[in-house]
């Protein structure tokens, strides 16, 4: 009896099954669903982070509450000094000039000034360099390590090894030589790889298309790929909810647009290979600033959003908003993470990689078995630290960063930064133990464009 019970309810299921897959929302049913299952596990991941930071104690939360207080500092001492608010209603004039401008932003003429950043990476370093543990004490013969005290499990190599493993068995990536003939009827790998990708979109299906760049994107395919790996396809809703961010954008005014815009004129806007893209960044940026469906990164967070009272309202919970909506203070830099082709596709882009870097950067995963200081007794993650923070973007050729972002995304992961910022240093110690000083060491490791990213990667991961 129990098995003709269970036979039953198989071929109810298979039934129910057959009858959703005719029905018409099935394909974005689907797609919502494989693009959760496959983000699931690397959220529970990260949530294991942060929970082991809540372990480490209250003089983790108090170094967060302190760095947070500095900004909410910053941001109104400069409002004040220069004699502005945090947020108004956008004057008529003003408002009809972005809406006019909107597609060519760069043209959009305010003075700058009297702003600065509230923030570089370099202020972000120092706040880490200076948590302590007070249960941790040093073993004799550690020496003198360059990154905070906070003894947490990172990957050996052998685990990086396995992790990477098409890395580390020095296969055939489309990175590496793009030009070398295929094992297949194609001429090239290039060829090939592009042939079988689009069979891999084909399939609609993200752990796919993660596990195809895991080798590596043709050119052509890399923006779908990513688009379907992040779930970041852009739908009518989307669109409609890109266009509320941006009459929300023309219809208030942040101190926080100013900072954005300058961020982009002080990075994007003097990068000859990033001036192209500088007005997409003004729309992705200025919207996102707006958007409180970033504020869900708190959730995951030790961290919190900087709160503040609405002007001539008592101080209640009622009258305490988030500032910005997003919750989100860009620092020096921060324009540097987008570098996408059309504005609305950009925007959700944009979103879901900020997820994958806020997740993972600001919950570094470190212990003692970190780099060493040198004999100079300079610490270098000092060094490094800019190109993290970044994730390399402005200091690696496009190509090239785009190979490494291939990687990030196809692992779900920003541990490859670190790695590869080590592999640099490793790759040029012959000339780093040649100067005697901070400014020769910048000098050596200032010029990027050389780096072979892939190719470097693999050097670090190959056993010898």
């Amino acid at each position: 009896m129990g098995d003709l019970k269970d036979k039953s309810i198989h071929l109810t299921a298979e039934k129910l099954a057959e009858e959703i897959k005719g029905m018409k929302v099935y394909k974005d049913f689907y797609k919502d669903l494989q693009v959760k299952h496959c983000r699931k596990k690397n959220v529970m991941e990260h949530n294991k982070v942060f929970e082991i930071i809540k372990l480490c104690g209250r003089y983790v939360t108090e170094d967060l509450m302190q760095w947070e207080k500095r900004i909410h500092k910053s941001l109104n001492s400069m409002c004040t000094e220069i004699g502005v608010s945090l947020s108004r209603f956008r004057l008529a004039s003003d408002r009809d000039e972005l809406s006019d401008k909107w597609n060519e932003l760069s043209t959009y003429d305010i003075d700058l000034a009297s702003y600065r950043p509230v923030y570089a990476p370099k202020d972000f370093l120092e706040v880490l360099l200076w948590i302590r543990s007070p249960n941790y004490r040093p073993i004799d013969g550690e020496g003198t390590w360059d990154f905070t005290q906070i003894p947490l499990k990172v990957k050996t190599l052998a685990e990086l090894r396995s992790f990477y493993l098409e890395l580390s068995r020095g296969e055939c990536l489309l990175g590496v030589n793009a030009n070398m003939p295929s094992h297949g009827q194609y001429p090239t790998i290039e060829l090939e790889r592009t042939a079988l990708g689009e069979k891999v979109l084909a399939c609609r299906h993200a752990p796919v298309a993660q596990e195809f760049l895991k080798k590596g994107a043709p050119r052509s395919l890399r923006g779908r790929l990513w688009a379907q790996v992040m779930g970041s396809e852009v739908r009518a809703a989307d669109k409609e909810y890109f266009n509320e961010l941006k009459q929300m954008v023309l219809q208030y005014d942040l101190m926080v647009d100013k900072l954005i815009i300058k961020d982009v004129q002080l990075t994007a806007s003097n990068d000859d290979q990033y001036f192209v893209f500088e007005d997409v960044l003004y729309q992705v940026l200025l919207c996102f600033s707006r958007d409180t469906e970033i504020l869900s990164v708190y959730n995951h967070s030790c961290g919190s959003p900087i709160h503040g009272v609405l002007k001539s309202k008592p101080a209640t919970l009622e009258n305490t908003v988030v500032y910005p909506p997003s919750g989100v203070i860009p620092f020096h830099g921060f324009t540097m993470y987008g570098k996408f082709i059309t504005e609305c596709s950009a925007y959700f882009s944009y979103v879901i990689i900020y997820y994958l870097l806020f997740l993972l950067k600001y919950s570094f995963e470190f212990d003692t078995n970190g780099i060493n200081a040198n004999r100079l007794h300079i610490f270098s993650v000092r060094i490094v630290f800019k190109w993290l923070m970044r994730s390399f973007s402005g200091y690696l050729p496009p190509e090239q960063l785009l190979y490494l972002w291939d990687i990030v995304v196809a692992y779900d992961s920003l541990e490859i930064t670190s790695l590869l910022a080590v592999a640099i240093l490793s790759f040029r110690k012959h000339n780093l133990f040649q100067v005697d000083n901070m400014q020769g060491i910048e000098a050596v490791l200032a010029d990027l464009s050389s780096i072979q990213v892939l190719s470097l990667l693999q050097m670090a991961l190959m056993p010898e």
